[in-house]
């Protein structure tokens, strides 16, 4: 695989995803955007390697993905992509959307948990 030029186009298409968020990414990002867990600086839609994540702070090597529906046949998919981001020094939290927008406040605590 010509990680080049997947990195290429996985940077194109996170500038695509950036226009099209969903309603618990709109509001994860609010707060992140804000600085508003501990001053910790937080980019949307970061591309790393050939994958698109949908949060990352680099500097903690934390990775927040949020999942809808779509996500239960993409399983395996995931499981790869996670193995290659946990082998690159990224830790990666998980929620589903639901979780987002009825418990902000339980996974922007999960998130303080895990800041290395």
């Amino acid at each position: 695989m010509n990680h080049r030029r997947t990195n290429i186009q996985a940077f194109k298409n996170s500038s695509k995803l950036r226009q099209n968020q969903t309603e618990a990414e709109a509001k994860l990002w609010q707060v992140l955007r804000a600085h508003q867990l501990s001053d910790i600086h937080f980019r949307r839609q970061h591309a790393i390697g050939p994958y698109i994540v949908d949060f990352c702070s680099p500097k903690h090597k934390l990775i927040i993905e949020l999942d809808g529906s779509q996500h239960l046949e993409q399983q395996e998919y995931d499981a790869e992509r996670t193995d290659f981001l946990e082998a690159k020094g990224y830790q990666v939290l998980r929620f589903w959307n639901n979780e987002v927008v009825g418990n902000l406040d339980g996974v922007l605590q999960k998130i303080m948990d895990n800041i290395r």
